[in-house]
């Protein structure tokens, strides 16, 4: 199995909006990509500076899933909305 986690601090402009747009986009990804077996969103409510705003735990059956994952469309139709809000990203994937 393989753990990915993605953390994005986003734009000043709309941020609770866009956390919450972007929770709910991520989310609706649960059952339709093969492969991907759990999706957590979660917004941050620390609001300290180094906290990040938003981050995404997934869970997939194989690194081949996880490619599968990112090139699939109904995930690349949420890349540009996560773009258009995230001012920075960071990203962890591990095996378990």
């Amino acid at each position: 199995m393989i753990k990915h986690i993605v953390m994005w601090k986003l734009n000043d402009e709309n941020k609770a909006a866009n956390a919450q747009n972007i929770k709910e986009k991520l989310e609706a990804l649960a059952g339709v990509i093969p492969g991907l077996l759990e999706v957590e969103v979660g917004i941050d409510f620390n609001k300290s500076e180094a906290a990040f705003d938003v981050v995404l735990y997934s869970v997939l059956e194989s690194q081949a899933a996880l490619e599968a994952y990112q090139i699939h469309p109904a995930h690349q139709a949420v890349v540009p909305i996560v773009k258009a809000a995230a001012c920075k990203r960071v990203v962890v994937d591990y095996t378990v």
